[in-house]
């Protein structure tokens, strides 16, 4: 976003630092050469207009194009952005082609009730009745993929099988999508299954206004009994910038009308929702907060009551590495009993484990179901999972430094050889600020900082760039934009692909501050 008059100022500068007619020492004069004709190279790109913007698009390899890609720098730059926006959706449609989207939900239920419902008369002629009986009593497997046909039609497949306690049944399904406009798509749906007859289906997205959509299913189910319909609409509105509104009528099989409100924020969801229906009408209200640490902790906790009895809910869930979130959740209701769900979410597959543990509401099965699952978590995570991310984390950056090591030592010789002509340029700064009063860099350190006694067996990777910073100083101020300061003149990267900080310690009116800016922060001082 740099203005012509801006990249005229620093031309300028860093020609009357980098000039090799103002260095006597032939190594020095040698160096200053290379990094004049740099400078005076980039200039010439960025003056240009079209080169300019050749180079903002497509980077240097767009600047040694041969044949036909010269025509395009006859182009305006937004002729030449537009081009390049039209690439960018061909190759977008390219990747929607190849890209199937697969989900799937695996879901296994246990019954553990035998742990704290035992009845000791039965079983004490049974042999190994000293044991508690622990089975596995439903599974569920459900799989979907997605097959672009063009930019607007999609077709889904999706199937699933699910049994308990030793009958079940599956179904598979085919839906093709199309969108209709950007204000709506609908989907129509065929699917046969071994306990049901052919199902037919269509559903309608439209949006009625920028705030308010709707949404319209309608189901025609085949079975040995008839024919059975069934109709779901659903309305929903933004009541203001992050909360949702939603009516449900649902007409069939299970008739009901729902409203819900859903408000959902950077560091909380809530949800509150009424349903009166045949044959279970109830009320919920469920919270959730979301910490804003990198491991996207999150707590909740709701509460159901209606026809069937009340449910209390409470749970976390937390990200164990970059695809992977697991979660845990206690169930306690009359007449439920008490239930522990464990769920793993791994990029687009969810894999469930309910776990039935009495029908009671016994204190002892609620005391395990909460800290049982917070002892193996945390002994997993301090044994297994946490040593094996630092491992992983150390693999992918001894390959980014390996594969970026040319490039960062030729970038440490030009830091190296900057700083040495910068010398008498700073010399004469630091004069004048004397003089003044004015800003004075005592030491300034750019690289990895190691301040968390947690982190203490790390090792610190800084420069010294104290410099560089004063050589930048200009009427007794020092202005730098949001970008990595790895690219500063006299600066290079420390410690590739991992967290950067600048530390300044400067003199302003005979008084010392100190001040630490993250790499792409801006940074201005004196602070006011």
């Amino acid at each position: 976003q740099a203005s012509q008059e801006e990249l005229k100022a620093a031309y300028r500068r860093l020609c009357m630092l980098y000039h090799p007619d103002k260095h006597r020492d032939p190594e020095l004069k040698i160096q200053a050469e290379r990094l004049f004709n740099l400078v005076h190279q980039a200039y010439e790109v960025l003056s240009d207009p079209q080169t300019r913007a050749i180079y903002d698009i497509y980077g240097r390899r767009g600047l040694e194009m041969e044949g036909w890609e010269v025509v395009e720098r006859k182009r305006t730059p937004a002729e030449i952005r537009e081009e390049f926006e039209r690439l960018q959706r061909e190759r977008e449609e390219r990747r929607l082609q190849q890209r199937t989207n697969p989900k799937g939900t695996i879901s296994v239920g246990i019954d553990a009730t035998d742990l704290f419902d035992r009845y000791d008369e039965e079983y004490e002629d049974v042999p190994g009745s000293s044991f508690p009986q622990i089975e596995i009593n439903k599974m569920h497997i459900s799989q979907s993929i997605e097959a672009p046909l063009t930019a607007t039609d999609t077709a889904i497949l999706s199937g699933n099988l699910s049994t308990q306690n030793g009958n079940g049944g599956g179904s598979i399904n085919l839906a093709l999508r199309r969108v209709t406009s950007a204000k709506g798509w609908g989907e129509l749906e065929f699917g046969a299954g071994d306990l049901q007859g052919p199902l037919f289906g269509l559903k309608i997205f439209r949006n009625l206004t920028p705030r308010c959509f709707i949404t319209t299913n309608c189901a025609l189910q085949f079975s040995s009994r008839g024919i059975r319909p069934g109709l779901t609409t659903v309305l929903a509105r933004n009541l203001d910038k992050n909360t949702m509104g939603y009516l449900q009528w649902r007409w069939g099989i299970q008739s009901a009308m729902n409203t819900s409100v859903v408000r959902d924020t950077k560091t909380s969801h809530f949800t509150v929702a009424l349903q009166l229906g045949i044959p279970h009408s109830f009320m919920m209200v469920s919270y959730q907060h979301k910490f804003q640490d990198e491991d996207q902790t999150r707590v909740k906790g709701s509460l159901k009551a209606g026809f069937f009895g009340t449910i209390v809910e409470y749970g976390a869930e937390r990200k164990i590495s970059r695809h992977s979130i697991l979660g845990a959740t206690v169930s306690v209701g009359v007449p439920q009993g008490v239930s522990l769900k464990i769920k793993l979410n791994r990029a687009s597959q969810t894999y469930f484990f309910p776990v039935h543990l009495t029908d009671q509401l016994l204190p002892s099965a609620v005391f395990y179901a909460t800290v049982g699952p917070l002892v193996i978590y945390f002994a997993m995570h301090r044994l297994i999972i946490k040593p094996y991310l630092r491992a992983q984390k150390e693999r992918e950056l001894e390959k980014q430094r390996e594969s970026t090591a040319s490039d960062i030592l030729q970038k440490k010789q030009e830091a190296e050889a900057a700083v040495r002509l910068m010398q008498e340029s700073v010399r004469r700064i630091i004069e004048a600020e004397e003089a003044r009063m004015g800003l004075i860099v005592v030491n300034a350190w750019y690289g990895k900082f190691v301040n968390d006694n947690s982190r203490k067996n790390e090792k610190v990777k800084v420069i010294d760039v104290t410099v560089p910073l004063q050589c930048l100083v200009k009427d007794s101020k020092l202005i730098l934009t949001e970008a990595s300061k790895a690219g500063l003149p006299g600066f290079y990267d420390p410690c590739v692909g991992e967290e950067k900080s600048l530390k300044v310690l400067y003199q302003f009116r005979g008084v010392l501050h100190q001040v630490m800016s993250a790499d792409n922060e801006a940074l201005r001082i004196p602070k006011q």
